[in-house]
């Protein structure tokens, strides 16, 4: 009995075991399946269109003179007396006396010269009158022969009246001398730095002033080589032929502007930039013509903006639109297909398409992680260029989670996705240093 006991326990139990199985199987409650949408990826495209592309050269450079001339005595001496305004910094005219030297010793050449002059021409009336005599004697004795040079004192005549012609030079070179002691301004301008004072000894030679003229100013603008292909011949430009370029920068807390011209290009590229320099000029950038709001200060650094020659029937694009492999995505039919386009014009913001799309093809303008021919995608249009720099730096995001994911974690086209929009803080410009004239 015992031993059918231990053998019916066992399988009893089991039995029991698999009879819960069963009602647990058979009492649980059905699972309801649920579907789920799938979200496709977002982007913001930008309908184009051709036009005439405006075209702006970007440069950077510093102002300086048209003309400077070091200022050297051209006599010796003692600085007498100098102007007022022979200080660095001062305006002067063209003319203006700036420094005189001790003019005794030129007066008193002069007058010696003067006096050598009189003696001079005392001897050729003389010998003038003697040369008379000699004729009037000649033609007495009626001979017909003519008579030797020197009966007639042609050669002394001569003499006398060269001598009278080299004292008249001596007496124009003293005078000039004289003249010279008296140092002036060669132009209306401004001086840049004195090296004499009231006082000194100025030796023939010696660097009085510098000074450098206010009538135009120059700014030296490198551009790149391929820029040029968007202005016209450089070669032989006037102060009226050439591009317009408008300068600016921060004067005085204040932002100013000045109106100049492309009036050459210096011809040879730098061998250390690769880049070629254009010369702008501004014409009387101190105001002396008329007010301006602020001197273009010589010295004073400048942001330049070179009106170039437009592009015509072109697509302007955000430097965003454009991939690595040089195409742009464009959506078709809620699909992403790549364009091969022709590129004409690089800028930090901007490419300007000539060839490769159509008018009213709608351009992806957000940076796709993974984008491929086409994936299909969600498009949110946008109507301005404001707005697609504003896209230009989209992040995507998932609806589950909030932050960015890298380019590994990119989510694949059954997530769904949202823009979020980034902004790139401007950086202030800094105040200029240049004082007011």
């Amino acid at each position: 009995m015992a031993e059918k006991k231990k053998i019916l326990l066992p399988i009893l139990v089991i039995a029991l075991g698999l009879i819960a199985t069963v009602v647990l199987v058979a009492s649980k409650p059905d699972v309801e399946t649920e579907k789920t949408d799938v979200a496709l990826p977002s982007v913001r495209t930008l309908s184009v269109a051709p036009r005439d592309v405006a075209v702006v050269i970007r440069s950077q450079g510093e102002v300086r003179p048209r003309t400077e001339a070091v200022l050297v005595a051209e006599v010796g001496g003692r600085v007498q007396r100098v102007t007022t305004d022979f200080e660095s910094g001062a305006f002067v005219r063209l003319g203006q006396p700036l420094v005189w030297i001790d003019p005794r010793d030129f007066e008193a050449a002069l007058a010696a010269q003067r006096a050598s002059l009189a003696q001079a021409e005392v001897v050729l009336e003389r010998e003038r009158a003697e040369a008379e005599v000699a004729r009037k004697e000649w033609d007495a004795l009626g001979r017909d022969a003519d008579p030797n040079p020197l009966v007639l004192r042609q050669p002394q005549l001569q003499e006398a009246a060269a001598r009278v012609e080299a004292a008249k030079a001596a007496v124009q070179r003293a005078e000039l001398d004289l003249e010279r002691t008296v140092i002036r301004a060669p132009f209306t301008g401004r001086i840049r730095s004195t090296a004499v004072d009231l006082g000194g000894f100025a030796a023939r030679g010696t660097p009085v002033a510098t000074v450098y003229s206010v009538r135009d100013a120059e700014i030296r603008l490198p551009v790149q080589n391929g820029e040029l292909a968007f202005l016209d011949d450089l070669e032989g430009l006037s102060s009226s032929g050439g591009a317009s370029v408008t300068l600016s920068t921060r004067f005085a807390g204040q932002e100013h502007t000045w109106v100049g011209t492309i009036v050459r290009s210096e011809g040879e590229i730098d061998a250390q930039t690769r880049m070629i320099h254009l010369v702008a000029q501004v014409a009387d950038p101190y105001g002396l013509d008329a007010p301006v709001g602020a001197p273009l200060a010589v010295g004073l650094f400048v942001d330049a903006a070179i009106e170039g020659n437009p592009i015509p029937d072109a697509y302007e694009l955000p430097r965003s639109s454009l991939r690595r492999d040089g195409t742009v995505m464009v959506v078709e039919d809620g699909r992403l297909r790549a364009r091969t386009v022709e590129i004409v014009r690089t800028t930090a913001d901007h490419i300007v398409v000539r060839a490769g799309l159509q008018p009213g093809d709608r351009v992806a303008v957000s940076k796709l992680g993974v984008a491929t021919e086409g994936m299909r995608v969600e498009a949110r249009p946008i109507e301005s260029d404001a707005e697609a720099f504003e896209s230009s730096g989209d992040t995507f995001r998932t609806s589950d989670e909030e932050g960015t994911t890298g380019v590994d974690d990119l989510p694949t086209a059954t997530d769904e996705l949202e823009p979020t929009e980034s902004t790139v803080p401007t950086v202030p410009s800094v105040p200029s240093e240049e004082g007011q004239p």
